[in-house]
């Protein structure tokens, strides 16, 4: 049992046996003391008052004389008005210290087979270019969730939903055919998804060219563009391929294999993956059938034009079109087609969307048409909406080419780190393979970090030269940290290099110095174990919350404490042994839980810098 519901449970206990009042556990809850004042925690007394029928100092005083004499983890208490400040005794930190370095999985729950099944989606690229900064968003905020979500002790499925037919990749597909010169991966040297997106680009050259050319010949704007010849090629295309035509089908599969190709590395390199991908080509026609059932069961309606509709006025919401007059789908249709698919392949309790804030009210109907055919978790589905990527130069425009490629941006953060840390004379004992490795995730990690620790509802401004700093709210703060403690932990006497494996994290533990954990703590070592004791709370609020940022900034608020408190006080050089052990103890545990928080976002971090 923590400090924290120790007290708690105390107090509830004083207020009974003090005023005969059944106090719930909202207000027993407790406060870390203001810095201005002496204690470690602090209870709010006002809804005490009235049933004490005394002033709220005196209220204070009384169930502060009452935990000082029945709860061993108090040792005094000071009254500011009806704010009881109470001081936690040096023996119950201790214990807490040792409670802490215990368990291997501090601040985590394990999933049991009856855990609620969470799947969250994420990434949903299309087929027709690579992956770029709002995708290293997506996929980033994806996969922290995912772990956030199994850390506070559910069984996740990380999925995906890949755009894998449509006009979009007709153009593409047309581009190469008209232009290609039979050019592929291996004969350019380019990753697939490189390749095809070159000829996306290439396509929108060419039609705005026609479009241009119309507009000078007298026609108006908007009609240029239906009459435009390569737009109605590719409108061709795509009936072709509707109708399931031999020769554009194989042409599909062939550029999508290498898009797919190009994808899997790009997945790789950003470290993220999933247990289940799904294709548009095989859900639409899914989602159609189940439109149609849903038509005749009186859940829709059918327009004139032979258009189906859905009627969501009952819901403060106005008409969604489900298929065009001429039966063909629309987004909406292939998410119910997707969502049926997942249904029956996993036993889901919570959907989780990850998916831009351009598509609020899309998330916003199509909870309610689930929830309308039966499945259960459609009206509960979240829609994880996260904000924009902009640069210090502007927007992304896929069509035009100024998209800032996800592979590019990866290796220029590697590039900076490796160069950062060369210049601060970091690598000097080096390898050039180390370097090369360190450079890796300290290049990764930022990148990482920097997007993570905004609140992903807002939209942000990525700059890749703020991101590589080591110092301040960073990534490279937080992983130097981590690899100093190292650097003391393997110098530390009676202790070992080697240990366990911390969660699923890919980073060790120190063994325990011998002997019992004791001696007198300073106000600094005391924060630092209140610091620690947050972990869990910090998990478990963030997976509330859908908040990776929330454990980012757990993260540096730990890091910044620890390094305040190494700044004043030696740990390998403290002459007194027990003083010693104590601070290796307490470096060690902030070590593993940096790990173990880093890791809830995706975040390797480095032995050494």
């Amino acid at each position: 049992m923590n400090i924290e519901t120790l007290i708690s449970r105390a107090a509830g206990e004083a207020v009974q046996a003090l005023y005969g009042m059944e106090a719930s556990e909202k207000m027993l809850q407790l406060q870390k003391t203001r810095s201005e004042f002496e204690g470690n925690l602090t209870l709010v007394v006002f809804p005490f008052v009235k049933a004490a029928r005394k002033s709220p100092e005196l209220t204070a005083q009384e169930i502060g004389d009452y935990l000082v004499a029945h709860c061993a983890a108090v040792s005094k208490y000071n009254v500011v008005k009806g704010f009881l400040n109470l001081s936690v005794g040096q023996g119950a930190w201790l214990q807490l210290l040792e409670a802490i370095d215990h368990d291997d999985h501090f601040g985590t729950k394990a999933a049991t087979e009856g855990s609620p099944l969470v799947m969250i989606e994420y990434s949903s690229p299309n087929t027709n270019k690579p992956l770029h900064l709002g995708h290293v968003r997506n996929n980033l905020l994806g996969w922290s969730l995912a772990q956030i979500m199994e850390a506070n002790g559910n069984r996740v499925v990380k999925t995906n939903i890949v755009n894998d037919r449509g006009i979009h990749i007709c153009k593409s597909m047309l581009a190469w055919q008209k232009w290609g010169e039979g050019e592929t991966p291996e004969s350019s040297g380019k990753k697939g998804d490189h390749l095809i997106g070159d000829y996306y680009v290439l396509f929108d050259k060419h039609y705005r060219e026609e479009v241009k050319q119309l507009v000078a010949q007298g026609m108006d704007e908007e009609q240029a563009k239906q009459e435009a010849p390569l737009i109605k090629e590719a409108h061709q295309m795509l009936v072709k391929w509707e109708q399931g035509d031999a020769e554009v089908r194989q042409l599909w599969a062939k550029m999508n294999s290498w898009v797919y190709a190009g994808f899997d590395e790009t997945y790789r390199r950003m470290g993220v993956s999933f247990d289940k991908i799904y294709y548009e080509s095989q859900t639409y026609l899914r989602g159609k059938a189940k439109v149609e059932e849903g038509l005749e069961k009186g859940l829709f309606f059918r327009k004139d034009d032979g258009s189906v509709w859905a009627d969501l006025t009952d819901a403060g919401l106005d008409q969604k079109l489900l298929l065009r007059s001429d039966g063909t789908s629309v987004y909406m249709t292939q998410d119910i087609g997707t969502a049926e698919m997942r249904y029956e392949d996993y036993p889901i309790d919570q959907m989780i969307y990850v998916v831009g804030n351009e598509q609020n009210y899309h998330f916003q109907v199509l909870s309610l048409l689930l929830d309308r055919l039966g499945f259960k978790w459609g009206k509960d589905l979240v829609h994880f909406s996260y904000g924009m990527v902009e640069l210090p130069n502007g927007k992304m425009k896929s069509r035009e080419g100024t998209v800032v490629d996800a592979d590019d941006l990866m290796q220029l953060m590697v590039d900076d780190a490796y160069r950062t840390s060369m210049e601060l004379g970091k690598f000097d004992d080096m390898t050039e393979e180390e370097r090369r490795e360190i450079a890796r995730i300290v290049g990764m990690g930022a990148l990482k970090y920097f997007i993570l620790k905004v609140d992903a509802r807002k939209n942000m401004l990525f700059n890749p030269e703020e991101s590589i700093d080591f110092n301040g709210n960073t990534g490279p703060f937080i992983q130097y940290t981590y690899a100093r403690i190292r650097s003391i932990l393997r110098k530390a006497p009676l202790s070992s290099p080697e240990g366990d494996t911390i969660d699923k994290a890919a980073c060790k533990t120190i063994e325990a110095p011998s002997g019992a954990v004791g001696g007198a703590l300073s106000d600094k070592e005391i924060e630092l174990i209140q610091k620690m004791n947050e972990f869990p709370a910090a998990v478990e609020q963030a997976g509330k919350d859908y908040s990776p940022s929330g454990i980012a900034n757990y993260c540096y608020e730990l890091t910044k404490v620890f390094n305040q408190f190494y700044h004043d006080y030696s740990i390998l050089n403290e002459p007194d042994a027990q003083k010693r052990q104590v601070r290796l103890v307490l470096a060690r545990n902030v070590a593993k839980i940096i790990c173990c928080g880093m890791s809830l976002l995706g975040i390797e971090v480095p032995e050494r810098m």
